[in-house]
């Protein structure tokens, strides 16, 4: 799509001294550096500016500007927004406000009733095609739950992030503003009863309601940010729809796929409908099709039935020339008012819309639930054409008039239907063919197979059904949900920790065992986490960073205990990790008991779907300087990764690594960054030698440090940088100083005690 930049602004802040002052120094510094100058935009944006000339406020642009000012200067620093973000204070609604008691004032049928009146209620400011808005809202709510992949459990429709840039820009997501707008008066009318993330997921599942699917269910429970996530990776390149070779090692083996990327090309949703780098080739599209949905956790079934489910119903909108829309609503006049994508093509609504570029309904009957588009696709011959956009499209060699669907404003003229390149994989591709006829010949089986993975897709990243809410909730227990079963609560805890002291296991034995089990939980898509104790089970037994020989030594010692008391194993080995802190706060001075909740179970094989937990298994692991090979990031910033899944803060960051290079918890039992001679005693030495100036720190190969005393030379202790990090970071820095002084000793033993346990009930749900 076409991007305008704001009209230019009439002041001129060349003539404000402060900005002279600064032009000075880059200019001085360009001409030490030898390089040329670029010149910068100097322009206000805003409409205003003529009203506001001469009154220099100093801070030109920063108010409005996207970049981290610091980061400009020191692009090398490490940025640690990534755990600032989504603070309460950007939160309108308190930090005392909790949605789960807002929703147990919803009068759900009440509100179902609204969107079904809705869907009918066709606006004159966004006319629904057909005086129906089902696809429209059902294009919403996928492109909002689409974004989500399992490499980190990002994206997806649980936080509303739909509303913020980049995903309310993406050329994907055009005319999705509109939708949204569309839902205000719903929202407006039952305010704080209903996130935004639930209204917009909701909108989907009536339209398809509306229009004929029997669905499988629904569950409220999602709870709005309110900023953009600036910790979602959306790709390296810096224009909408990028070639897709800059995301591949070669676009040809679409497994090759940057991770954690599911998307072809910036910009879109899943992979460009005109064909792998808009070159039609339905094959060829088919195995990146196969490849972006298993990014996202669906099998070749479920890929199926959701491309012709989504395609069922709707139509593609080009009747018109792209290159004149306005910009998108992020770049838009301060008068669209959050719009974007304006059009002036005559109505530049209805008939003359223009969002994908592509033209058509894939369908006789646009607004009705049924196998209209298997029938569509397979009793025709298709030819490749341009729509009225210029996009590459399929269209019938020849149709029956009465086979066309109708003008979206006028039912008596007639428009051939169209097909994507995606479309057509569904024909060629052999297995995506025979699924296909399966579901051709079976309309039942088809309706309940999308009913299945629509709610899969609009579902999958709010994690485990504990945090479902609403009558319309499915009561059977699906894998992909992660189901562990209730543990019990009612036994001797104490009697258990003594048993657990008494086993002769180590301190890094047991608290190795407890973090690598509870590690694993992404707040992301709210999986991973102790509760399970899959660490038990395949895969996650076997991965490198868990040490399966020790694991397996460790759960033979902890597993009859477990048995003897008739508790949990994911019980026994967090409580087994608690021990461990306790006997070194202990031995380092401090004593204190560790907070524990019991009530884990511990599910089973036949509980897990181990293939999607493989995406989970952490590559890298600050905490236990723990990395699986050289990455192009940096460690530090692979710890930063893992801090902010975990939804962990920078001081929690810095208290547990800290802690637990003086419990002797590294991988493999190094000893990098065990700045102590007390190995197992919970004390503040790493902050306090880390900061010692009568140190000296010298680089020395494989990424490694040597901390040598400054006087004499000798070499005291050795460090990577996800140790060294925590003393060159000046925010790092200022946290590691806090608990180096020497009134902080039963501070950090406290603030350790409870970043623990927080790391321990991530995903304890049931306590929230």
């Amino acid at each position: 799509m076409a991007s305008e930049k704001n009209p230019k602004a009439t002041d001129d802040i060349s003539q404000c001294p402060y900005h002279q002052q600064l032009e000075q120094q880059q200019q001085q510094q360009h001409k030490d550096k030898a390089e040329p100058i670029v010149e910068e935009n100097k322009e206000h944006s805003s409409s205003t500016a003529t009203a506001t000339a001469g009154k220099c406020p100093v801070m030109h642009g920063s108010n409005t500007s996207t970049k981290d000012s610091v980061m400009d200067w020191w692009p090398n620093a490490l940025n640690l927004d990534i755990l600032h973000q989504h603070d309460t204070k950007t939160n309108p609604l308190g930090e005392t406000f909790d949605y789960y008691e807002a929703l147990k004032t919803l009068d759900t049928e009440a509100l179902k009733a609204d969107m079904r009146a809705l869907m009918t209620d066709s606006q004159e400011w966004w006319p629904a095609d057909w005086g129906h808005y089902g696809g429209l809202f059902i294009r919403l709510s996928w492109h909002s739950a689409g974004s989500y992949r399992t490499s980190d459990g990002r994206g997806g429709a649980g936080s509303g992030n739909i509303r913020f840039a980049p995903l309310n820009s993406w050329p994907d997501n055009v005319s999705l503003d509109k939708a949204k707008r569309l839902l205000w008066p719903i929202k407006k009318k039952y305010g704080k009863k209903i996130s935004w993330a639930d209204l917009i997921a909701l909108a989907g599942t009536m339209a398809y309601e509306t229009m004929g699917l029997k669905t499988y269910g629904f569950a409220f429970g999602r709870q709005d940010i309110w900023h953009p996530e600036k910790d979602t990776y959306w790709g390296a390149e810096k224009e909408w729809l990028a070639p897709s070779d800059e995301r591949y090692d070669n676009v040809d083996k679409p497994s090759t796929m940057e991770n954690p990327l599911a998307a072809v090309q910036m910009g879109l949703i899943y992979v460009n409908p005109e064909g792998v780098n808009g070159k039609q080739d339905p094959l060829k599209t088919a195995a990146h099709i196969r490849e972006t949905f298993a990014r996202m956790a669906m099998n070749d079934e479920e890929t199926v039935a959701l491309t012709a489910g989504g395609h069922t119903v709707g139509k593609t909108h080009g009747n018109g020339d792209a290159s004149i829309l306005g910009p998108e609503p992020e770049a838009a006049n301060i008068e669209e008012q959050g719009l974007g994508w304006s059009n002036p093509n005559k109505s530049g609504k209805g008939r003359y819309t223009v969002t994908s570029g592509l033209e058509g309904a894939w369908t006789t009957n646009p607004t009705k639930w049924d196998g209209g588009f298997f029938e569509m696709l397979f009793n025709h011959e298709w030819k490749s054409v341009k729509s009225p956009a210029g996009a590459s499209q399929w269209e019938p060699v020849t149709i029956k008039d009465e086979d066309k669907p109708v003008d979206v404003e006028d039912a008596s003229i007639r428009h051939n239907p169209m097909m994507t390149d995606a479309d057509m994989a569904m024909k060629v591709d052999p297995i995506y063919r025979e699924i296909s006829l399966k579901f051709m010949n079976d309309q039942e089986y088809f309706s309940e197979t999308f009913a299945r993975a629509w709610f899969k897709l609009t579902h999958r990243d709010m994690g485990p059904k504990v945090n479902y809410f609403g009558p319309d909730v499915p009561q059977e227990d699906l894998i992909w949900q992660d189901p562990v079963p209730a543990g019990t609560t009612d036994y001797d805890v104490e009697a258990v920790k003594a048993k657990i002291v008494a086993s002769g296991l180590s301190i890094p034995e047991l608290v190795n065992t407890a973090w690598d089990s509870a590690r694993t939980f992404r707040g992301s898509d709210k999986r991973g986490g102790a509760n399970g104790a899959r660490i038990r089970l395949a895969p996650q037994k076997d991965w490198e960073g868990n040490e399966p020989k020790r694991l397996a030594h460790v759960l033979a010692v902890l597993e009859p205990i477990a048995e003897e008391f008739g508790i949990s194993v994911a019980d026994t080995i967090v409580l087994a990790g608690n021990v461990g802190i306790e006997q070194a706060a202990k031995a380092g001075g401090v004593p204190v008991t560790v907070p524990f909740a019991p009530g884990r179970g511990d599910a089973t094989a036949e509980m897990t779907d181990a293939e999607s937990f493989e995406p989970l298994e952490p590559l890298a692991d600050g905490y236990r300087n723990y990395s699986k090979k050289e990455y192009v990031v940096s460690p530090e910033e692979l710890m930063l990764d893992r801090t902010q899944l975990m939804g962990l803060t920078a001081p929690e960051m810095t208290v547990l690594v800290g802690g637990m290079r003086m419990l002797g918890t590294n991988y493999n039992n190094t000893k990098h960054g065990v700045f102590t001679d007390n190995v197992g005693a919970l004390s503040n030495d790493f902050f306090v030698n880390l900061t010692d100036m009568g140190n000296t720190w010298k680089p020395i190969d494989n990424g490694l440090y040597e901390i040598r005393d400054r006087k004499t030379g000798t070499v005291k202790w050795t460090a990577t940088r996800m140790d060294l990090v925590f003393g060159s970071n000046s925010i790092l820095r200022s946290y590691a100083e806090v608990y180096a002084q020497d009134d902080s000793k039963e501070k950090f033993v406290n603030d350790f005690v409870k970043a623990w346990t927080k790391v321990m009930n991530a995903d304890r749900f049931d306590l929230k």
